[in-house]
């Protein structure tokens, strides 16, 4: 069944291309600067993820910037003025000020058409986290549901999208205020990995610690297990920054006990990568809780 209203996201749910098109959702892109030039947002330059991760590791230092209401404003009228109703689901507002600007946009389009339902969903949400929402909210649309029932759906729903994630190097999540310059001096030299987790505010919280890559990859899937609360068609997203040796492992381990699980993996994108780094791996799935 056609879904009844227009579907929006933005680029931190970092799905593939080839996903969005086929589901007919539009994504609007959050934008970082890299070596003086602008890359993402609505005219900067593109980027492949493989070459972004390459200019990571040799030492750029990219600042990224959200999506702001005008620019939300411009894609949503879009669809308001062909008389379709809208939703959004959005990158988590505790780590962004695009929700915001969703948020302020739909207000302010509320106004101006009042026969129109106008939702923003704040999926608390980052990465492929926010796409397995987005994935989930695509197939109860398809049922027939408004773009209000839906949204309400999405909003029960966001608790229980768990995010498991650990990083390689701990000094981009010291330069984005995550972890002290300590800690990362410190960690680094004795290899000590965190595993973090998004919490039911949006934000990126520890929750351990292992000695070593391997242990740090085998705890990603033992707190899977642990959460997770999926019938037989749920799938799990993987995301990662540029590092699918270690993507094939935890597959390998997850396709263990659970064979017939649909699994996605796709890189996690220059924006949410600038302050994760090259190495990170993320594991999403439907649980009990985050």
């Amino acid at each position: 069944m056609e879904r009844k209203f227009d579907l929006f996201t933005d680029s931190g749910c970092d799905m593939p291309e080839e996903y969005l098109k086929e589901n007919k959702i539009v994504r609007i892109k959050l934008g970082f600067t890299m070596d003086n030039v602008n890359y993402g947002g609505e005219d900067g330059a593109h980027i492949d993820e493989a070459t972004f991760y390459e200019k990571l590791r040799a030492g750029a230092m990219p600042t990224t910037y959200q999506i702001t209401a005008e620019t939300a404003k411009g894609y949503m009228e879009e669809s308001l003025k062909k008389g379709r109703d809208v939703l959004v689901i959005a990158f988590s507002g505790a780590l962004s000020g695009t929700a915001g600007g969703f948020t302020v946009a739909g207000r302010e389009l509320a106004k101006k058409y009042p026969e129109r339902e106008i939702c923003v969903v704040d999926s608390l949400c980052a990465s492929m986290g926010e796409g397995l929402l987005l994935d989930y909210v695509v197939k109860f649309a398809g049922s027939g549901a408004s773009a209000k029932e839906t949204a309400e759906y999405a909003e029960g729903l966001k608790l229980h999208i768990c995010h498991h994630f650990t990083v390689d190097n701990l000094f981009h999540l010291k330069r984005g205020g995550r972890v002290s310059g300590t800690t990362a001096i410190v960690g680094t030299i004795l290899k000590i990995k965190p595993i973090m987790h998004v919490d039911n505010e949006g934000r990126l919280t520890a929750v351990g610690k292992t000695l070593g890559r391997k242990k740090s990859l085998n705890a990603l899937v033992e707190n899977m297990f642990a959460l997770q609360d999926m019938d037989e068609n749920d799938p799990v997203f993987i995301s990662h920054g540029d590092c699918i040796e270690d993507v094939e492992y935890v597959k390998e381990l997850i396709l263990q006990r659970l064979p017939n699980v649909k699994i996605m993996v796709h890189y996690v994108g220059a924006v949410i990568g600038a302050h994760s780094g090259a190495g990170t791996l993320a594991v999403f799935h439907k649980g009990k809780h985050r």
